[in-house]
């Protein structure tokens, strides 16, 4: 595996670069990749920012994202870029599996693959790994390859800042979990002084909903959300037949599944989603209690142990059911 010293000489001068993370992108995936991104260019790089899929509009402000292509909707292009890189960062994803069909792509391709990332098991298809599954974030990960490991903390500048201030604040809840460490309010400080503008960048994120995301959250907590005060948990569903009705396009359901974790006393809180095919879910857990466990287990997922996802082939009531079904099992942890 490559050392941080043979990396470094790596970039010492231009090269063909590809920056990727994982389907339906959030606030650190697009943070992460387009702070690097803007931090590349300032040394010459041919850099390309393709996300596998398209990603929230509460996201699309932030510098560069101009020059983001999106897979699905520039397959041919993208290809070639992937197939031409000398280097292809993987940001925010440890498993190829994780960017659809760009994972055969980049895991053919000669490029050396660099993997900056914060989540469990991370796979064996990269050249060089800045992993800690302790970080908030991967872009708290991305400044710290920056700033300490290629030593060029100058050359983080107003939009490389806003862009890794971002990816800190969406994953770690706007600065509310456990990870957050005195460590990383010193990160955030050090963006705010390059030129992130904290309230600004709060309020592009926080603050800019439609209607009918509005309408569609009053929806899923006034008629969909469902307690079990025995297993201190919420779970909120909803069908494709209610995607349609409020129009949601991506973006709009992120972040329910925190609604139904804030009640009090709720210890474990799930969204699931009917879509074409397959249904997701969502998991967010308060202390030790391990969501990921839930999704690895019986949704073929995984994620951090207080926000983890999945997936099933069965029908919305099946798995809803099969989840409850599996809560007694953790009713120890659940209702300590």
């Amino acid at each position: 595996m490559l050392d941080i010293t043979a990396l470094s000489q790596l970039l010492n001068q231009p090269r063909k670069i590809v920056i990727t993370t994982h389907h339906k992108p959030d606030g650190d995936a697009m943070g992460s990749s387009l702070g690097l991104y803007n931090y590349l260019i300032q040394l010459g790089h041919h850099a390309q920012v393709i996300a596998p899929t398209d990603y929230p509009e509460f996201l699309a402000w932030m510098p560069g994202n101009s020059e983001v292509m999106i897979y699905t909707e520039q397959t041919a292009a993208a290809a070639a870029l992937i197939a031409e890189a000398e280097i292809i960062f993987c940001l925010d994803f440890n498993h190829l599996s994780r960017i659809n069909e760009m994972g055969e792509l980049v895991g053919q391709s000669s490029a050396v693959k660099v993997m900056i990332d914060h989540h469990l098991e991370p796979q064996d298809f990269d050249d060089y790994r800045y992993w800690n599954i302790n970080a908030c974030a991967t872009a708290q990960l991305v400044y710290s390859f920056i700033a300490t490991e290629l030593k060029r903390p100058d050359l983080i500048n107003a939009d490389v800042a806003t862009c890794l201030y971002t990816g800190i604040m969406t994953d770690s809840a706007s600065f509310r979990l456990p990870n957050t460490t005195s460590a990383v309010h010193r990160i955030v400080a050090d963006l705010i002084d390059a030129g992130a503008v904290n309230w600004r960048i709060h309020e592009l994120v926080y603050n800019n909903s439609s209607e009918t995301r509005l309408r569609f959250l009053g929806h899923c907590l006034s008629q969909k959300l469902e307690v079990l005060p025995e297993y201190n948990t919420a779970i909120i569903t909803v069908t494709e037949q209610e995607l349609k009705e409020y129009d949601v396009i991506t973006g709009d359901t992120e972040g329910i599944v925190n609604y139904a974790l804030s009640i009090s006393g709720i210890r474990l809180a799930g969204f699931f989603v009917s879509r074409p095919g397959r249904v997701k879910l969502s998991l967010r857990s308060k202390g030790e209690f391990p969501a990921n466990d839930i999704c690895k287990k019986y949704f073929n997922g995984g994620g951090h142990r207080n926000a983890a996802g999945g997936h099933s082939d069965a029908t919305l009531e099946q798995v809803v059911e099969q989840f409850k079904n599996i809560l007694p099992e953790y009713k120890t942890l659940l209702i300590q």
